[in-house]
């Protein structure tokens, strides 16, 4: 029987719930177990794709084309585990569940109720999950605050578990704050110790603290967290501010966090070896031989987390490349005011990433065009592929009105355009092309080099395509389609001939880019963006 982890996090939000159940994930997998993760998400929303990315940051696709939250990424980079839509609930999907059952007649005539309709519907979830992947430890983080409304029942089902599943089976971690007062000089535990009151008012005791800090606790410390939170003294975990995140699985494996959570499920498993991650992640990461600075030309660049896995990407590319990449973050809506040398002549690559609407579009243009001029590595990501694509159109086939449908509908030159099923459709949540699709590439080609394979799998969020009536006139001027759905002959790949490195992909492939195996594309970008740094 599968055992399962619960996380709650108190006093504020941002605290690092989805980074420590990845971790978590990580020394677990390293004593030979299997691990899933799962995240509850207590929002209305049925999934975050339709909401805004300084709302809620990065939306983060699975293989099977569910909309999740960003944390998901975080489970899959630091784990063999593959998210799917199950592995993300929000509150929208389990009462649209509920209220459809009872509509349906599932409930024979009763009256339904959070408690017990609602926290049922969510334990059910946990353990589908739990069948389905065959995982041995389920952990699943519960988003939000303790003491949050939204979050009653969640916590509720998580409290019940215990009760259905034994008290061996189920642990609860609490992560949450130690704050150092500097005027004081002083480590303040009060904090702590209200949010713990708090989660066992609800009725969970919690098994484990990860205490966020920016300054070492004492022994003293830990013992009184201890004493006022009945929690055992070495199950009081530090979890310090860190320059990597990469770092923090090696932090709880040296205090014994999975000793501590193996001994409360009484499993005996093999020793742990985190060696290679400390060797081929952690230490490259921390101790880079070299530097490179990426230009990254976005419209949503004011919020850290709206741009997470393209980000984490980068640093990937960065690790097998051994040198630190300093991104320069360059508002593309600004940057057609400040003028494109003042934003670019400093950096050695150029990266174009995702998004909708018009909003930043003809500076993202005017960066592509700069870098295609002038001979600067460039990686286009989703709509950077659009733009690219829209500034050959403007600026090489002299196109000059040449546009997305998505931005001017009675564009005279559709180089982009809306699929015609896509034309019918309504509603906007959970309808565009989404998940993996197969992607052929061709032989002699930058993708080919970069893959080394002629047929991929990538994972794709966009409702606009690359205009087939418009092929042949690109290929003449010297675009290569380098990348093709075989289903459906859309254009997935896109680069040029007699430029050190111009390539942009419908798809997204931060997705599937992990610290310890930096994705193909990210990877040859960052090596050419170095070759240009020496050359410069």
């Amino acid at each position: 029987m599968a055992k399962f982890i619960f996380i709650t996090g108190g006093v504020i939000s941002s605290l690092g719930k989805g980074i420590t159940s990845a971790s978590i994930g990580k020394i677990l997998e390293s004593r030979g177990l299997k691990v899933t993760l799962m995240k509850f998400d207590p929002y209305i929303n049925v999934d975050p794709g339709t909401m805004n990315p300084y709302q809620h940051g990065e939306v983060y696709v699975t293989e099977d084309g569910a909309e999740t939250d960003l944390d998901l990424g975080h489970y899959e980079r630091f784990t063999r585990a593959q998210m799917t839509r199950f592995n993300n609930v929000t509150t929208g999907q389990i009462y649209n569940t509920v209220i459809s059952k009872e509509r349906h007649g599932d409930y024979l005539g009763k009256t339904i109720q959070v408690i017990p309709h609602i926290t049922d519907e969510i334990k059910e979830r946990v353990k589908k999950v739990a069948k389905v992947s065959g995982a041995e430890i389920v952990i699943v983080e519960i988003g939000g605050t303790v003491g949050d409304i939204e979050g009653l029942p969640f916590l509720e089902a998580a409290r019940q578990f215990r009760l259905d599943m034994g008290y061996e089976n189920v642990v609860y971690i609490h992560v949450t704050l130690v704050p150092y007062v500097k005027v004081a000089d002083e480590i303040k535990t009060k904090p702590t110790q209200h949010s713990v009151g708090t989660l066992r008012e609800i009725g969970i005791q919690p098994d484990i603290l990860i205490c966020r800090t920016e300054k070492s606790l004492s022994e003293e410390i830990k013992e009184k967290i201890s004493l006022f939170c009945n929690v055992q003294k070495e199950a009081v975990i530090e979890a310090p501010d860190v320059n990597s995140i990469y770092e923090i699985p090696l932090i709880f494996k040296n205090q014994i966090l999975d000793e501590i959570i193996l001994s409360h499920f009484k499993l005996i498993c093999k020793l742990s070896n985190l060696d290679e991650w400390k060797k081929n992640v952690v230490e490259k990461v921390l101790n880079p031989k070299e530097k490179v600075k990426i230009a990254f030309v976005g419209k949503y660049i004011t919020l850290q987390d709206a741009y997470k896995s393209v980000y984490e990407a980068l640093i990937h590319a960065g690790i097998e490349n051994n040198c630190r990449i300093e991104i320069k973050k360059v508002d593309s809506e600004e940057m057609e005011r400040r003028g494109i040398e003042k934003s670019l002549s400093d950096v050695s690559g150029i990266l174009v990433p995702g998004g909708f609407g018009y909003r930043g579009i003809e500076g993202k243009i005017k960066a592509i065009k700069y870098a295609r001029e002038k001979k600067i590595p460039f990686l286009g990501l989703c709509l950077g592929m659009q733009c690219a694509v829209i500034e050959f159109a403007r600026n090489v086939l002299g196109f000059r009105e040449a546009n997305s449908t998505e931005f001017k509908p009675r564009t005279k030159y559709p180089v982009i355009s809306l699929l015609e099923e896509q034309k019918r459709i309504e509603d906007l949540g959970g309808t565009m092309r989404l998940g993996s699709y197969p992607c052929k590439i061709k032989k002699n080609s930058l993708a080919f080099q970069l893959y080394r394979r002629n047929l991929i799998y990538e994972r794709h969020r966009h409702r606009y395509e690359f205009n087939n009536k418009y092929k042949n006139l690109f290929q003449n001027k010297g675009m290569v389609f380098s990348g093709i759905y075989p289903q459906r002959n859309l254009v997935e790949m896109v680069e040029l001939k007699n430029h050190p490195f111009f390539i942009a992909v419908q798809f997204h492939p931060e997705f599937k880019s992990k610290p310890d195996k930096a994705h193909p594309l990210f990877k040859g970008f960052i090596k050419a963006a170095l070759e240009n740094s020496k050359i410069k």
